[in-house]
């Protein structure tokens, strides 16, 4: 099993389309792999809903994974 890095801008630039933080939220929940995932807060989320503890609540879905 490898340590794989997830970059945050990596996540926004593969998908154009997400326009809010609930639709980031969604695309992080969605990350799932057999091997050990680090999410790293690189950027911050430049949508209009971002909330000032959005790196907590990313890091929050991200454990969660798939539901």
């Amino acid at each position: 099993m490898k340590t794989i890095e997830v970059n945050l801008s990596d996540i926004i630039i593969q998908h154009p389309e997400i326009n809010s933080f609930n639709e980031l939220q969604a695309a992080v929940r969605g990350i799932t792999s057999d091997d050990v995932l680090f999410l790293n807060f690189d950027v911050k989320p430049d949508y209009r809903d971002t909330p000032r503890n959005w790196q907590w609540r990313l890091e929050a879905v991200f454990g969660e994974g798939e539901p």
